[in-house]
């Protein structure tokens, strides 16, 4: 009886325990995560150099480390900056009148009438669309350009958030197999368990920021050449816009460039809407299709729908970290389900059985640690 009690007590212990480490540790969850999905990704880079050099996995690790600031995190801090100064620019521009947003769209509105009597037929108030549509414009100029000053204000934050996390990430390139033996040994899941939830995140993560950031960033990079080729205004803003809309399974970078050429067509410049017409359904579009199964994988990739509301969600939930938060969070909650109908459901009960994907994930996750 005693046994029990302390037992228990100690189980009660710990998770309290746990908890409090969790809310203590709560501020740094962004840069936490970050991260694990970058050492996730550079670690191949260290497990090589380490073959050659294996007597040094200190210097190895921070040459990982090096190389992860040059390729990522480097560049993204160029692109953010150049982004929130052409949003500023931008925004202040149509304030003090030099872009009048009313008057384009009062010429887009009067290229497509048939449109204009379609949409009130059906009971659309024209109007009152277009005052809204104003007012959504500048509603996101103001919040960019405030941002923006907040950004400023903030630097030293966001320096310590970004100190903190490559300082976490060398220890996680250096220890990761380490750190990877000792979560399977502290969980009482079950050690198969733990390797195949294990690789299900090592496999998301990689393919969402891995895959689905190069199919994002590429798709951006060929809207905003386009855009500047075109000589239309702020083309880095929207490419940005472009990269971050192409998380999104089948909409996409389309949200930019197609309401920019019906832009055009409005305003008489029939060419180049065209170009931009069949520049998108051509070379951005299948971008994609190109890309996507090379660098993700049809067998692992999680389903479009999936994929939308998962990123979707994960956005308003964590905010931009969520494309990657999101997706994960999803392929977690089927990965529990599946060991559930693969260990707790008799087959024959099944309406659908699970594939046989899993067996081959744990192989490969054995196979990469071996």
């Amino acid at each position: 009886m005693q046994e029990k009690l302390e037992r228990r007590s100690f189980i009660l212990s710990l998770i309290l325990v746990s908890v409090a480490f969790l809310v203590l540790i709560k501020p740094f969850f962004t840069p936490i995560f970050w991260a694990c999905a970058i050492a996730l990704i550079f670690y191949p880079v260290y497990r090589l150099l380490m073959q050659r050099f294996p007597n040094s996995p200190n210097s190895m690790a921070l040459l990982t480390l090096f190389m992860c600031v040059i390729l990522l995190v480097i560049p993204v801090l160029v692109v953010a900056t150049s982004f929130i100064n052409e949003a500023v620019t931008l925004y202040q521009k149509v304030q003090e009148g030099q872009i009048d947003v009313s008057k384009s769209l009062e010429q887009v509105r009067n290229a497509f009438p048939r449109v204009n009597d379609m949409l009130e037929g059906i009971g659309v108030d024209i109007d009152e669309a277009k005052q809204r549509l104003l007012g959504g414009v500048m509603n996101a100029g103001s919040f960019i350009a405030k941002n923006a000053i907040e950004v400023g204000q903030n630097t030293v934050n966001f320096f310590v958030m970004l100190g903190l996390m490559l300082y976490l990430t060398f220890f996680l390139i250096r220890d990761g197999d380490r750190l990877v033996n000792l979560i399977i040994h502290a969980l009482p899941l079950g050690d198969e368990r733990e390797h195949l939830l294990l690789a299900k995140f090592a496999e998301v993560t990689r393919a969402t920021i891995k895959g689905n950031l190069v199919v994002a960033i590429t798709q951006g990079s060929l809207g905003g050449i386009i855009f500047w080729v075109l000589d239309l205004p702020a083309p880095l803003l929207w490419g940005v816009l472009m990269t971050l809309l192409s998380l999104l399974p089948a909409v996409g970078a389309a949200l930019i460039w197609f309401p920019a050429a019906i832009y055009l067509y409005g305003i008489g410049e029939p060419v180049k809407a065209t170009i931009l017409l069949a520049y998108g359904f051509t070379v951005i579009s299948l971008v994609d299709n190109l890309l996507r199964p090379i660098l993700v994988g049809r067998d692992t990739k999680l389903p479009d729908y999936l994929v939308l509301f998962s990123t979707v969600g994960g956005l308003i939930l964590f905010g931009i970290s969520g494309f990657a938060m999101g997706p994960l969070l999803a392929a977690l909650f089927l990965a529990f389900w599946e060991i559930f109908m693969r260990e707790f459901v008799h087959p024959e009960d099944m309406l659908m059985p699970p594939k046989p994907e899993s067996k081959d994930m744990l192989m490969q996750h054995k196979k990469d640690n071996a």
